[in-house]
């Protein structure tokens, strides 16, 4: 067996705004086995800034993967703990490799086409009349749950477009989400979760900023409005730490990015521990190409949850790849007439 790797940038088709800045490009790697005439390939998902594995030497650690791929899938799985992306592009890549073809990964009534996953539709932070395009596009687009990034803007405008949803949309026909990624600070986000709560909110994603589980415990006791953590659980890799973050904050919900908290593995280990406390969750991509997308639909179809993925991050590039994936009436639907058209020998 032989594995390569190799970084691909994809390009936003427009700038994207979040509470940590405005992002352009997106950097990506892909690990590459051959084994014969066998092939796979799983995509390492980095994001830098937020990824625990943003480290200087993630190149170099990809290159020790790739050299010592003959060690196998668990043995390099456990040697890359501390690299969640490269864990979960390495699951990929063997689980693609054994596959009948290299993308058909968890096959399903999902990859027959003959169902489909209900996804949020993403509302990305910026002026208030982005914004509101934004929300009107999707709405046309037949989302019925949409998620809207708040935080970066002055917080009476992102009430004010609130407002203006609910003003023409009730809870019983659009489900809101709002996503802080740890913009409000502790001793104001009370008063600001009461004001969202008067929206109907389902969820609001991490409040506070990750690694104040006090507050956070207080925030998921009195709370208005469920809580979903997120942040919060990047860079825990030990089982017992992870029960004791749930047990310590008790959140409503968590968000799962396979690439943030070591694939499949480490997402089913989260999954496993949340469900004996009662907490549901949702899967979520991390700005992934189609080709890691793919691999995280294909899974979070199995799992059979009932709440919207978020999942509908694949038309956001300029150069992303052809793939049977696309959505249709706010739902993530695999064409079987589509083919996959990648820059690689597969």
């Amino acid at each position: 067996m032989k594995a390569t790797y190799h970084k691909h940038i994809l390009d936003f088709k427009r700038p994207s705004g979040t509470s940590r800045g405005i992002l352009k490009q997106k950097e990506t790697w892909f690990i590459h086995l051959t084994d014969g005439e066998k092939q796979g390939i799983g995509e390492c998902g980095i994001l830098r800034s937020l990824s625990i594995d943003d480290v200087p030497n993630y190149e170099e650690k990809l290159r020790w993967a790739c050299e010592n791929i003959h060690l196998g899938k668990d043995a390099l799985l456990k040697e890359l703990r501390t690299f969640p992306s490269i864990q979960f592009g390495v699951e990929q890549a063997f689980l693609s490799l054994g596959a009948e073809t290299p993308f058909l990964l968890h096959p399903s009534k999902f990859t027959q086409g003959k169902e489909a996953i209900d996804i949020n539709g993403l509302i990305w932070m910026g002026e208030a009349d982005f914004m509101k395009s934004q929300i009107k596009d999707k709405l046309e687009a037949g989302f019925s749950c949409i998620k809207m990034k708040i935080g970066a803007i002055d917080f009476e405008t992102e009430l004010e477009l609130l407002h203006s949803i609910r003003n023409e949309y009730s809870v019983h026909d659009i489900e809101l989400r709002v996503d802080v990624n740890g913009a409000f600070t502790p001793s104001t986000a009370l008063e600001k979760l009461q004001r969202l709560a008067e929206f109907e909110l389902h969820s609001i994603e991490q409040p506070i900023k990750q690694g104040q589980h006090e507050e956070m415990a207080k925030l998921c006791e009195i709370t208005p409005l469920p809580i979903a953590l997120d942040e919060e659980l990047i860079g825990i890799f030990d089982r017992e730490n992870k029960k004791k973050i749930l047990e310590t904050i008790q959140p409503q919900y968590i968000i799962l990015k396979p690439s943030l908290v070591g694939g499949y593995t480490g997402s089913s280990e989260w999954i496993s521990l949340a469900k004996k406390q009662n907490i549901d969750w949702w899967i979520t991509s991390a700005l992934e190409s189609n080709i890691g997308l793919n691999a995280i639909a294909q899974w979070t179809y199995t799992l059979q949850s009932k709440l919207p993925q978020g999942l509908g991050t694949g038309s956001l590039y300029t150069n992303n790849f052809d793939s049977p994936l696309t959505i249709e009436k706010g739902a993530l639907q695999y064409d079987r007439a589509k083919s996959w058209n990648v820059p690689f020998n597969l």
